[in-house]
């Protein structure tokens, strides 16, 4: 079993671009190259950071060289070095790129724009970790079902969830093409119902009751939703709170502390140094947890060009093999990533610990990490983190 794994990225974008830097990042694994097709600013980035780039198809290769831009190879080549490729090409491309890597001898990582039946398996590292170690290859499911399986989990391992309702409120665009197609003075409801990240929720997590509905906002800075959750049995505010704050990758704000907005979660990432203002995190609002005799209320933001980026690094270690354990791979990866369980840990207290020791899950380790720096770039935390059960 190889001890370190030589990882190729095919798509240089939105997702590409973060998986790259992340994989950087990783002493267990090595990033051979990434590939794409243009030959603009975004590509010449990977050059300034010194990521050898290969072209993804003739065509490309011609156009990237008449811009000056030095190219490594050809994406057989890349994938001819590399133990696993992370497809993060626009949707519905990746599929086509299948037989390209299965010829290769390559285990594929797929983004959550490709359909479930890409892979067989949809990923989500704290939810279903063990059951990908070994496979040729994994679908990393979208932002919002990531999100939606990591809240769900936190209360479904309890033996608490009957039923998941949630709206879900979509940001218009991306920011970096914003000037393209974004919207203005209006919301898209989508009318299908459920919408598709519910039926997705399930393919993570088979047994899960959830219903979704969606729309589309004039903003681009991430994704809201407001989550209804249908209980087995009373829960209170208290144990709702500890529930989440046991899960891995999911993080408390709070309005009281004038985080009252998508755009002051986002500002906070930016304050905290983090590269590119990215919150890898769920970001759920604290103060506006509620339960009663059937049901808890959430409202949890979802930043849709970061959320998955840990997930896929984790997928990498399953699918080679080289961290068989959940726990250990959520761990390392926050640890070199920066991930934190408290934003603002020297000022802010954490609910106190109830039971969360008392129910194992993968990422305890990551919890108990709480609030570590970014290796190398970008945010720096204390030589000794803040453990969050010590205050």
């Amino acid at each position: 079993m190889t001890q370190t794994a030589r990882v190729a990225i095919n798509g240089y974008g939105v997702i590409g671009k973060r998986v790259a830097d992340a994989v950087a990042l990783q002493d267990d694994m090595e990033l051979v190259g990434v590939a794409d097709v243009m030959h603009d600013y975004r590509i010449r980035v990977a050059v300034e950071r010194g990521y050898p780039v290969h072209a993804s198809t003739p065509e490309s290769r011609a156009e990237m060289e008449a811009a000056r831009i030095p190219v490594a190879g050809t994406l057989d080549d890349l994938l001819s070095r590399a133990d696993v490729v992370v497809d993060c090409t626009p949707k519905k491309v990746g599929v086509q790129n299948r037989p390209r890597y299965a010829e290769a001898g390559v285990k594929s990582i797929w983004q959550g724009g490709e359909k479930h039946e890409v892979a067989g398996y949809s990923f989500v590292a704290q939810v279903n970790y063990e059951g990908a170690v070994g496979r040729d290859s994994a679908r990393v499911v979208s932002c919002n079902t990531t999100a939606l399986s990591r809240i769900s989990h936190a209360l479904h391992r309890h033996g608490w969830v009957k039923r998941v309702r949630a709206v879900l409120l979509r940001r218009g665009t991306d920011p970096w093409e914003s000037h393209e197609n974004g919207m203005i003075n209006t919301v898209i409801p989508e009318t299908k119902v459920p919408s598709h990240q519910g039926p997705d929720a399930r393919t993570v997590l088979p047994d899960l009751d959830i219903t979704t509905v969606a729309g589309a906002g004039p903003y681009n800075l991430s994704h809201i939703h407001f989550a209804m959750i249908e209980t087995t049995r009373p829960v209170s505010l208290d144990e709702l709170r500890d529930a989440l704050w046991d899960a891995p990758r999911v993080a408390f704000v709070r309005a009281t502390d004038g985080v009252v907005a998508l755009n002051s979660v986002i500002e906070l990432m930016r304050d905290l140094d983090r590269p590119r203002g990215d919150m890898w995190e769920v970001a759920v609002w604290e103060d506006a947890l509620a339960a009663d005799e059937r049901e808890v209320y959430l409202t949890f933001q979802v930043h849709n060009e970061a959320i998955v980026v840990p997930e896929t690094i984790d997928c990498v270690r399953a699918l080679t093999g080289i961290e068989p354990d959940g726990a250990a791979s959520i761990e390392k990866t926050d640890a070199a990533m920066g991930i934190a369980k408290a934003f603002l840990p020297a000022t802010t207290q954490p609910v106190e610990h109830l039971a969360g020791a008392e129910v194992g899950h993968p990422g305890m380790g990551a919890v108990r990490a709480a609030h570590v720096g970014f290796r190398e770039t970008g945010f720096k935390g204390s030589e000794e983190p803040t453990d969050p059960w010590s205050v």
